[in-house]
């Protein structure tokens, strides 16, 4: 016997709606299997409105601007497909399920078949993302980097400097002074990748343990690491001493960045997240900056904190304050 064929669900059609009512219907029809789509008045109706304003033709449509559905997407676990108009004052809207977080941050053991040493390494999943190709990424370390000064040949270390993408953006700084570089990362695979990218014989790129940083490394003008102090096995704050006390010159940056987000099926997530909580919880991140804060503003820095998806945490020795 034939089995019936199934009619497709006409999108359901929103006007003056409230939000929590879509969001409801959204969450209903997400418990089924694939994507849900919708129409809902066109955001480009209502240029310079706020949402929850009405626009269009007799008021009668209430105006979300694209980027409150995107956030409504990404907290129903979804990514929003790109709107298609619908006619002249609607479009249609695709929420479409999120696979499951990136493999790396099950920790890379029973979740890859690689080695601890190459859990960030050239043939991992990781090696897929490209952070700066990311706005939410890229304009935040550009700010980062633009509070820096530093003098003709100053040093700069990378602690976990993975393949070399933070240290790219240095080329692209107006006026950035000629700086050597020194990256350390666990990971042979990446290095090998950086030396290609920054062939310069004065820049260093080196295998080792970020506990156990490798001797005759010197002082530096600037330190940077992004995503590697809160990393499993790390003792981020011992390292942060050994860097203060022995590593830095007295008129001296860091930039720390401090994940506060997931990768899943290709997309980013804002918020840090921890186990057994769906929503994001940022209370150790918290934690572990007033910590940082603390310790470095007692050793004479000033800091400032921006970024998005990694909070960038920028501290800054200048030649007033009392070195380390």
């Amino acid at each position: 016997m034939a089995r019936p064929t199934e009619v497709p669900v006409p999108p359901r059609r929103f006007h003056d709606e409230p939000l929590v009512l879509i969001l409801r219907h959204l969450k209903a029809m997400l418990a089924g299997e694939g994507g849900v789509c919708i129409e809902v008045p066109d955001p480009d109706l209502g240029r310079g409105s706020y949402p929850g304003e009405r626009v269009g033709p007799g008021q009668g449509l209430v105006h979300r601007p694209l980027r409150s559905w995107c956030d409504l997407a990404e907290g129903l676990g979804c990514r929003l497909l790109t709107p298609r108009g619908v006619d002249t004052t609607h479009v249609s809207l695709t929420f479409e399920p999120l696979g499951p977080e990136a493999s790396w941050h099950a920790g890379g053991t029973a979740s890859e078949e690689v080695s601890l040493q190459e859990r960030y390494g050239v043939d991992s999943a990781f090696a897929r993302v490209r952070k700066l190709e990311d706005a939410g990424f890229l304009l935040p370390w550009l700010e980062a980097l633009g509070r820096v000064r530093l003098p003709e040949g100053a040093r700069v270390l990378d602690l976990g400097v993975n393949r070399g993408d933070e240290l790219a953006a240095f080329a692209w700084l107006e006026g950035a002074p000629d700086v050597t570089f020194v990256g350390v990362d666990h990971s042979a695979s990446a290095l090998a990748e950086a030396r290609a990218r920054f062939p310069d014989a004065r820049h260093s790129f080196l295998v080792a343990d970020l506990n156990a940083l490798p001797e005759g490394l010197g002082r530096f003008h600037l330190v940077v690491s992004v995503g590697t102090l809160q990393s499993p096995g790390v003792d981020d704050h011992a390292l942060l001493r050994t860097l203060v006390q022995e590593h830095l010159e007295p008129e001296a940056t860091l930039v720390l960045g401090f994940p506060n987000s997931r990768f899943r099926d290709g997309e980013v997530v804002y918020g840090a997240r921890v186990r057994n909580l769906r929503e994001p919880d940022l209370s150790l991140l918290v934690k572990d900056l007033s910590f940082y804060r603390r310790y470095l503003h007692q050793h004479g820095f000033r800091t400032y904190l921006g970024g998005k998806y990694d909070l960038l945490l920028t501290a800054v020795r200048g030649p007033t304050q009392s070195s380390a």
